[in-house]
């Protein structure tokens, strides 16, 4: 990005929980909530590009599993990581929760996210809704406000309850705070509750994207995340093998 363009204000709303603003600069558009606290950027001329790599990493997440058909996204933020999810993956039913009414319609009117038939947005608080939510194979945790991750980053009952919503072979895929030790915000927690058995991906915005399967019986096909990863590169027109070099197991 040219750091010479012009910044425009798009749209700019407050409800309960504060200020939403989307800005755009030259081709891309942003979504901000409270002082300038950055949620999602979107590239206008292909909004289901990933500029980030916690979002390409999200989307390593969902190539764990080989054939998902149905996703659930807790927090929709510009919904950049939802739309390339529709875009590349062949999934028939996604719903999405997002606690704040206005950022789904920003989403739309904005940036990008379709009005897709497969895709139903519920608002309300994931704490509360996730377990009225339909099972699904692939199921991404990315609750954020102006101030760093919702406490539910941190809840045992609501994270157990989000791995127990997934159909047999599937993955919950959270966007998780990272410490300066490179570990997840709450790691002795994850630990403990996931029994060791997850993969971890260290991002350079300094977040740690986990990969927790359904089930204590379920590996990661590691080969067939590589193949699926390689086979999807030419359509998303980047590689996401600098991120598979970095995935790990949990910490």
């Amino acid at each position: 990005m040219n750091p010479e363009l012009e910044e425009v204000l798009l749209e700019e709303v407050r409800d309960a929980w504060g200020v939403i603003r989307v800005l755009e600069v030259g081709d891309y558009r942003f979504l901000e909530f409270g002082e300038a606290i950055e949620q999602s950027c979107t590239y206008t001329r292909d909004p289901s590009w990933l500029e980030y790599d916690y979002t390409r990493a999200m989307l390593v997440g969902a190539l764990c599993h080989a054939a998902p058909e149905s996703a659930l996204f807790l927090g929709l933020g510009g919904g950049t990581l939802t739309q390339a999810c529709l875009e590349f993956l062949e999934l028939d039913d996604v719903e999405v929760i997002e606690l704040r009414p206005e950022v789904p319609r920003l989403a739309i009117d904005h940036l990008g996210l379709a009005d897709d038939p497969r895709l139903t947005i519920r608002i309300g608080d994931a704490l509360e809704l996730v377990s009225t939510a339909e099972t699904c194979d692939l199921l991404f945790v990315d609750l954020y406000t102006d101030t760093g991750p919702a406490a539910a980053h941190l809840a045992w009952k609501f994270l157990e309850a989000c791995q127990q919503r997934l159909n047999p072979g599937g993955w919950l895929v959270i966007n998780q705070w990272g410490n300066d030790d490179g570990k997840p915000l709450g790691a002795a927690l994850l630990r403990g509750l996931f029994h060791r058995h997850y993969w971890e991906i260290p991002v350079k915005e300094g977040n740690v994207i986990l990969l927790v399967p359904a089930d204590l019986d379920q590996e990661l096909d590691l080969a067939g995340l590589q193949a699926r990863a390689a086979a999807l590169a030419p359509r998303l027109r980047y590689s996401l093998q600098p991120l598979l070099e970095v995935l790990r197991p949990a910490s």
